[in-house]
């Protein structure tokens, strides 16, 4: 399974993994990762779980088979099997040609894909990343989380990230804090029935900015209309009662004299899920445009 852990700023998506990993130490309750305390597992923990930090720093004077050598090391790997696992992580994470490279050379995606590769070079039941791809580019991003994807059916991966598009292209399960509270949580499609309400958008013709604004006026003053976004243009309408707003949204069109390209019925998405579960007023100076930190 691949579960993304979804929240505002302060959420406590970094909290949350900081005690799953025993990182950090919880001032009341208890968690267990794979059956072992978190708090108390030490190394048995350590055993189970690989862990990629939000803002991984490595020495840059080390190679990446360096790098991986020492963490396996660490691990108590003996002599011919860590060369072994080595070899095939780098392999796994795209950098054997990189491997001897000095790490200070690598761009931010080959470095973020070797912290990947220490993460899961001990084959761990449970891996924990935090924010994986928020500092990447549009490649590197999707390199990472090919390479996070690959990992469905070998191990359990827990990923927090505030970009909402990452979520929904690769977790199978979902859930989302807010104050420090799981407010929801289930496999994508169950979310998206539950709580996402019923999405219809209106794309005028251009050149009808004051009819289109009377329209938007129209719309939320009728009361199956639980709310009217406008985006690059699209006016996106979430209705309380599908079948009567496919019947009354185009007379009401009409009577606004807006002419209309398109007119559909579109399937919710994780960020309606999101804005109706922890509020837009939470997201006030957050980035928009399907991110939520």
């Amino acid at each position: 399974s691949i579960f993304g852990l979804l929240g505002p700023n302060g959420a406590g998506k970094t909290t949350t993994l900081r005690l799953l990993t025993g990182l950090g130490r919880p001032t009341a309750g208890t968690a267990s990762v794979d059956g072992i305390d978190a708090t108390t597992g030490g190394r048995e923990l350590a055993r189970r779980i690989g862990c990629l930090d939000q803002d991984p720093r490595f020495y840059g004077w080390l190679t990446g088979r360096e790098l991986l050598t020492l963490v396996g090391r660490c691990y108590g790997f003996d002599a011919r099997q860590l060369r072994a696992r080595v070899d095939e992580v780098l392999g796994l994470v795209g950098l054997a040609e990189a491997a001897d490279r000095r790490i200070g050379g690598y761009s931010g995606g080959m470095r973020q894909r070797l912290g990947v590769g220490q993460a899961v070079l001990s084959r761990p039941a449970v891996l924990f990343l935090d924010e994986p791809v928020s500092a990447l580019d549009p490649a590197g991003r999707r390199d990472v989380l090919e390479l996070i994807g690959s990992f469905r059916g070998a191990m359990t991966v827990v990923m927090s990230t505030h970009i909402l598009g990452d979520v929904e292209r690769i977790c199978d399960r979902v859930g989302i804090l807010d104050r420090g509270r799981l407010v929801t949580e289930g496999p994508m499609e169950e979310l998206l029935e539950r709580h996402a309400q019923p999405i219809f958008e209106l794309d005028p013709e251009p050149s009808q900015v004051g009819a289109v604004a009377g329209l938007v006026t129209a719309l939320r003053a009728v009361a199956w209309v639980r709310d009217v976004r406008e985006e690059q243009g699209v006016l996106r309408v979430v209705v309380a009662d599908a079948a009567t707003a496919s019947k009354a949204i185009l007379p009401l069109v009409g009577s606004a004299d807006v002419s209309l390209s398109r007119f559909e019925r579109v399937r919710p998405s994780l960020e309606d899920v999101f804005l109706r579960v922890v509020g837009a007023d939470r997201l006030d100076g957050q980035p928009t445009g399907g991110v939520a930190q």
